[in-house]
């Protein structure tokens, strides 16, 4: 009888869970929290922490879970690895579904960067009016360059304001499109773009509307995570799930 945990918060995740409840496999989608109006899933819903490695390892023991599908932000490394070692310690197959990252293509100007603080850093100077396509979780960070106007979009109306002295804040959920994105950049006057290199269609429209505008664009790489199984498409895990997460490799299914 197979059982899964799908560790969720993207829109891959509850592709797959609709996946799985079509066909009639149990499993339970756990949302770490963070957003306060998820989405309507069609299969059972958790929502908070585990308590870290051994506080998941003891949940899957107990809810007798069979696979670990790990469906988080490629920015959630912690987590990621936790699950790595939570699946070990509980002895059960552990996947990722997650998304290819960004390349930049022809026209793009990107500035490398390998973290939030580096990207923070790199803000230095005159000021700048700058899109922190990040979410809300890091915008506090930036308030160590006051001198920038920022351009802020969130899912959820925040309970209280960033802390940032010069922003403006668009409430609005993905996925956005690339003349939706142009109009919003130009709007605002926007003269430099800062995105996490998450990978995937649903969050790309910035990019190709900064390529567009010529706008240049501050990447920050991915952290790294421990060697896992991959895979990019729900329909690849599914497989997976079918032949009990025993032909996977650390690139694929």
């Amino acid at each position: 009888m197979r059982n899964i945990l799908l560790l969720g918060g993207t829109t891959e995740a509850s592709a797959l869970a609709r996946l799985l409840a079509a066909r009639g496999i149990p499993a339970v989608l756990s949302y770490a929290g963070r957003t306060r109006s998820p989405l309507d899933q069609p299969v059972p819903v958790r929502i908070g922490g585990f308590g870290g490695v051994a506080g998941l390892a003891a949940y899957l023991r107990e809810q007798r879970v069979t696979h670990l599908v790990d469906a988080t932000h490629p920015f959630a490394a912690t987590m990621s690895a936790n699950a790595v070692e939570a699946a070990r310690l509980a002895g059960i197959p552990l996947i990722a579904l997650t998304r290819p990252a960004w390349v930049a293509d022809t026209g793009d100007t990107w500035r490398h960067v390998d973290s939030i603080a580096a990207a923070v850093a790199a803000l230095a100077g005159s000021p700048r009016r700058i899109m922190l396509a990040l979410g809300r979780m890091h915008a506090e960070e930036f308030a160590a360059q006051p001198q920038h106007h920022y351009l802020l979009r969130f899912v959820d109306e925040p309970a209280e304001r960033p802390p940032l002295p010069d922003h403006s804040l668009v409430v609005d959920r993905g996925p956005f499109t690339v003349e939706g994105d142009m109009r919003l950049l130009q709007d605002h006057a926007v003269d430099l773009v800062v995105s996490k290199n998450s990978g995937g269609t649903g969050a790309e429209a910035k990019l190709i509307a900064a390529r567009n505008l010529c706008l240049p664009v501050l990447m920050i790489d991915r952290p790294a995570v421990p060697g896992r199984a991959q895979a990019y498409l729900p329909e690849e895990v599914l497989a997976w799930v079918d032949h009990a997460g025993t032909s996977t490799t650390e690139r694929g299914v």
